[in-house]
């Protein structure tokens, strides 16, 4: 099963996650410090990583930061500052959920559930695509434009997976919500446009000769390929 680094300096809600993700079979370890937290994430090498804000030495913005400049490692946002946009802030940095406190440990497990799976891909996405430059591993979960690899946040490659899994199609938010985000999301449908926003970014080399990730005004995004 999976190994799940908590970051979490309250001993007792550390504790609870603990019990109830290994209850399922998770292997967990625990951080207490967010000065630790990096060291402790190369040492464990997790497959998700829960992770509070409000941390001693450290606070969670910058050790997410500090991930998403090495990794693709899932990450789930715990934290008590539950406004919306600490929500769009977390998304904006790469984090692929966002639970407020106070919690459910059963509806934190659930959650963790549903983004491993969204990390790992669907059978139908177990293929490699390219479009001129642009090649995307969805079994190896890799995208490499121009020879060289481009290091996307999990959500942010489910995303683009999905869309390259169905070219020149139209998707609204709702529709990139229920089959990225999952129903179980309920965040604002900006996490969409944040994502967009980044796979832009990140491809802004491709020419768009080859495709480009467009706005359909009114109607949603589309990835726009040239056919064969």
């Amino acid at each position: 099963m999976a190994n799940i680094l908590v970051i979490e300096d309250e001993y007792p809600i550390s504790q609870v996650l603990k019990v109830y993700l290994q209850k399922v079979g998770y292997s967990v370890t625990q951080c207490f410090n967010g000065g630790q937290a990096l060291v402790m994430f190369r040492e464990t090498q997790p497959d998700l990583v829960l992770l509070d804000i409000m941390l001693p030495e450290k606070n969670g913005w910058t050790i997410l930061k500090e991930i998403r400049e090495r990794s693709t490692c899932p990450v789930i946002m715990l934290t008590a500052l539950g406004e919306v946009n600490y929500r769009l802030k977390g998304f904006d940095h790469g984090a692929d959920d966002y639970i407020a406190k106070p919690f459910i440990a059963d509806e934190v497990v659930a959650r963790v559930r549903a983004v491993l799976r969204r990390a790992v891909g669907s059978p139908e996405s177990a293929t490699s695509k390219q479009y001129g430059s642009l090649v995307i591993d969805c079994k190896a979960h890799k995208v490499c434009l121009h020879g060289e690899e481009i290091v996307l946040t999990p959500r942010d490659l489910s995303v683009l997976m999905f869309l390259a899994d169905h070219p020149n199609q139209t998707f609204t938010r709702d529709q990139l919500i229920d089959q990225v985000w999952g129903w179980e999301y309920e965040g604002s449908d900006r996490a969409v446009d944040l994502a967009i926003k980044r796979l832009r970014k990140a491809l802004k080399e491709w020419d768009e000769a080859e495709g480009e990730i467009k706005t359909l005004r009114g109607l949603g995004y589309q990835l726009s390929v040239q056919k064969k």
